[in-house]
């Protein structure tokens, strides 16, 4: 899968005084993109940590804004994959007003896989198309 585009509503309460967004709901939305992404994929999060005991730990992320979402906007976050290995992955993010299409933020999330030690962990093979890993990647 090259994307995934997960449309949200802003609600009254994610936005500030100035009648804008807050930044740190740009994040949120970075990871409801993330899990759809994920769950359009074939992959569960909930399955991936119940089934496996496997998580994603953000490791890295950043946003650049570039115009403001208000309230009652309704936002296209559009999640691929830009890097991957069977140690890691980071997602990308463009988010846009879905009426308009001007972009708004763009960003990036890193993320390590971890086992139930919390220790760092290989993603299993079953599981490495989701993330873009190739099977025949050993790292």
């Amino acid at each position: 899968m090259t994307a995934c585009e997960t449309r949200l509503r802003v609600r009254y309460a994610e936005t500030d005084q100035m009648g804008v967004v807050y930044h740190s709901n740009y994040l949120i939305w970075m990871e409801v993109g993330r899990v759809e992404y994920c769950r359009a994929a074939g992959l569960r999060y909930r399955d991936f940590e119940q089934d496996e005991a496997l998580h994603l730990a953000v490791v890295e992320a950043g946003c650049r804004y570039a115009a403001p979402a208000r309230y009652d906007d309704e936002v296209v976050v559009k999640t691929t994959i830009g890097e991957s290995s069977t140690r890691l992955v980071r997602f990308n993010y463009e988010i846009r007003n879905a009426e308009s299409g001007a972009l708004l933020a763009t960003g990036f999330t890193r993320h390590i896989f971890l086992g139930p030690d919390m220790k760092p962990h290989k993603l299993p093979e079953k599981y490495r198309a989701v993330f873009g890993v190739a099977v025949n990647n050993r790292s």
